[in-house]
């Protein structure tokens, strides 16, 4: 299932699910294209630049700073072969009823516009090249909706609704669309928010890692269109 020699591009790769995947990536020998909001978080996640990585910091909501990025991409690896679309956020609290346009607007901002921005700047890449993978994050709640999570669930469920039909007008042109639906992920900030829940039934970071890079791998070449659930111990 090894992607050596390929590259990948990874939204959000600061974040904790970002730093698996590519950590995950980087032992198979991948080249690392490492986008995220600024070089600073960058850095503290990954140090300098080096043969195999890029740090590529971009603001996915501004098409400039995104085709910056995947210029440099470009420039230096010649191509885009994984594209692994992390980057989104999580708020709740709220009925759909009193749900106001800026948690609306955030949510649908950070975790689908945020793809399609992307998607529009590296598929192209992709046909050109003559194939491609792309593996998006959506969320086990997306499969309907959840009491004072409306919006959140129609942002991931907008996700899996993309992956599908990018997954029907590209798997013709050998790209592979598909994305991974976790539950819960374990990281720090969900235990401190979460402190009497049971982690050890949560989706640890590097296990879904490990699912997003057997999807981007020759291994998945006939899966097209899966929204694959995560859900760690069940």
């Amino acid at each position: 299932m090894t992607t050596s020699n390929r590259t990948v591009m990874i939204t959000g790769a600061s974040g904790n699910l970002g730093r698996a995947v590519a950590e995950t990536f980087a032992s198979q020998g991948a080249n690392l294209v490492l986008v995220d909001l600024d070089r600073a978080r960058l850095e503290q996640a990954y140090g300098a630049d080096h043969p195999q990585q890029l740090l590529a910091p971009a603001n996915l909501l501004d098409k400039d700073q995104l085709a910056g990025a995947v210029a440099a991409a470009v420039e230096r690896f010649k191509g885009i072969d994984v594209l692994c679309n992390v980057a989104g956020g999580f708020r709740m609290g709220s009925p759909v009823h009193e749900t106001s346009d800026r948690d609306w607007d955030f949510l649908l901002d950070i975790n689908a516009r945020s793809m399609l921005n992307t998607v529009r700047a590296v598929v192209p890449l992709m046909l050109k090249a003559g194939g491609g993978k792309v593996v998006s994050i959506a969320a086990n709640s997306a499969q309907k909706g959840v009491a004072q999570m409306g919006a959140y669930c129609a942002s991931k469920d907008v996700v899996i609704r993309l992956t599908e039909s990018m997954a029907a007008e590209l798997r013709d042109s050998n790209i592979n669309v598909n994305c991974v639906m976790p539950s819960i992920i374990d990281t720090p900030e969900n235990r401190a928010a979460m402190p009497g829940a049971d982690a050890s039934r949560w989706v640890t970071p590097g296990a879904l890692a490990d699912v997003i890079a057997f999807l981007a791998s020759d291994a998945a070449r006939a899966v097209h269109g899966a929204a694959l659930p995560v859900v760690g111990r069940s």
